[in-house]
């Protein structure tokens, strides 16, 4: 529900505007327009936070700007947009670098999934601290500065911000936004440090990094929608990780082509994958949720949804719609995505730091009377033993054929 608009303002933004030294006159400018704006354009900017506490919030930010360097004030921002209490309201930045490394979370805590290949030792490592600061320490502050009234959300937002180079140090958990020193330990117990130098780009999962997990089916194509029918045990997995369509590849022919797969060969069960769906349009999917609810496919124990924390915005009114209309039973973990809330989202930009404020313009009730994520049916734990095993647990609980190894 954002991605077109906010990618058309960063086309807008020039990287010169992006490198600008600032002053306190400017970050005070800056905040004064969002004090004035953001009331205007939002659509309810005041159902959680009231007009005076927001003036007196972006007051505050202002008396304290003299100390300011511009990573500081985009913490600031985040933290004056946590505030308001929409997950559709943030500020979007156009970052420039990032850390290569990636982790994940599970059960066991924070682990590396992927890591520049000079450091391929430390994949699969569990995350200590950063710079000396340990991980209690680095989830406090982060919880600063994003929403963690659904834990979920706070998680997803954690695993995209701890390899930004420019919140950490905004965060002042690094000393600068150049490098960052990781203490891991391995299975074994043993602890290293690496030092991780930024590199150029905004997102990590477009780095080439050296990656683990790569043996578990959800992992094996790097595409917004394909699917995988295994004739053994006849079961036709769908994975849709974005609502968004390839230009060269439209949804309609990627539909015709499943549908041919399932009328030819009749799978006794289908899986659909929305965990890692962060959102888009979520009309796109609205064709092949029709006709699977007109379908044999259509009854319990055999249509499958797996969902998670990364399961966000369009992706979550997908699954709802799903789960209001067809025999569906949702598995794995509760969405980032609240099942009704704040969305349709348009921006504006700073005039002086040309940051990007995006905000709701409409409230969207998909289901009248829920409230918080939407929920599995059936919940997953999942383990870093077995995803390195390639063993996916949220699959094994839709199907015993992709059952667990006992350890």
């Amino acid at each position: 529900m954002k991605k077109a608009i906010i990618t058309a303002l960063f086309a807008l933004i020039s990287a010169a505007c992006l490198s600008q030294t600032l002053s306190k006159t400017d970050f005070m400018e800056d905040l004064e327009f969002l004090k004035k704006t953001l009331p205007l354009k939002h659509t309810n900017l005041f159902a959680k936070i009231d007009s005076n506490q927001f003036k007196n919030k972006v007051d505050q930010v202002s008396m304290r700007s003299n100390g300011f360097d511009r990573n500081r004030f985009i913490v600031e921002l985040f933290r004056l947009t946590k505030s308001i209490g929409d997950e559709h309201t943030f500020i979007e930045v156009n970052f420039t670098k990032v850390l290569p490394v990636q982790f994940e979370l599970f059960k066991e805590g924070l682990f590396v999934v992927g890591i520049d290949p000079a450091n391929t030792s430390v994949l699969n490592s569990k995350l200590e601290s950063i710079n000396g600061h340990p991980v209690n320490d680095i989830l406090t502050r982060f919880r600063e500065i994003i929403q963690d009234e659904n834990p979920m959300y706070f998680n997803d937002r954690l695993l995209q911000y701890l390899n930004n180079p420019v919140l950490l140090n905004g965060l002042a958990l690094i000393s600068s936004d150049s490098t960052a020193t990781f203490t891991l330990s391995n299975a074994a117990g043993q602890v290293q440090n690496i030092k991780l130098k930024a590199v150029a780009g905004k997102d990590a999962t477009k780095l080439n990094l050296a990656q683990s997990g790569n043996n578990l089916l959800s992992h094996q194509k790097n595409s917004n929608y394909w699917f995988d029918y295994q004739a053994d045990t006849k079961i036709l997995y769908f994975n849709y990780s974005d609502c968004s369509e390839h230009a060269s590849y439209p949804f309609a022919k990627f539909a015709e082509e499943l549908f041919t797969v399932i009328d030819k060969q009749k799978p006794n069960k289908i899986i659909l994958d929305l965990r890692s769906n962060g959102g888009g349009n979520s009309a796109i999917l609205n064709p092949f949720i029709e006709k699977i609810a007109a379908s044999y496919l259509n009854k319990k124990g055999k249509f499958y949804v797996l969902i998670g924390p990364h399961t966000f915005s369009s992706a979550v009114m997908n699954a709802v719609r799903i789960k209001r209309n067809t025999n569906a039973i949702l598995v794995g973990q509760p969405s980032s995505g609240n099942i009704n809330g704040y969305g349709e989202v348009r921006g504006f930009a700073l005039p002086k730091s040309k940051i990007i404020v995006a905000y709701s313009t409409r409230y969207w009730e998909n289901w009248k009377g829920k409230k918080g994520p939407l929920k599995p049916d059936s919940y997953v734990d999942y383990s870093i033993k077995n995803y390195i095993k390639g063993k996916d647990e949220a699959l094994a609980q839709a199907d015993k054929s992709f059952g667990l190894s006992k350890p």
